[in-house]
């Protein structure tokens, strides 16, 4: 089983999406957006430029 996509409502009576691993780990979750209509629209966003996105690591100057 691959991942999904969760539309959801919140504590705030807000929508929020979350993305979970096929073992079922929340691997991210949306900020609360105030209907369902923008939630998808969110979601449909995220969709689309999650396979295009780059990475920026913000944690290069740190010194390990």
């Amino acid at each position: 089983m691959s991942g999904k996509y969760e539309l959801y409502s919140d504590q705030s009576s807000g929508f929020r999406f979350r993305l979970k691993a096929s073992n079922g780990d929340i691997v991210m979750t949306s900020e609360s957006y105030k209907t369902k209509a923008s939630a998808e629209q969110g979601l449909e966003r995220a969709q689309r430029t999650a396979t295009t996105t780059r990475v920026v690591d913000l944690t290069a100057a740190v010194s390990e």
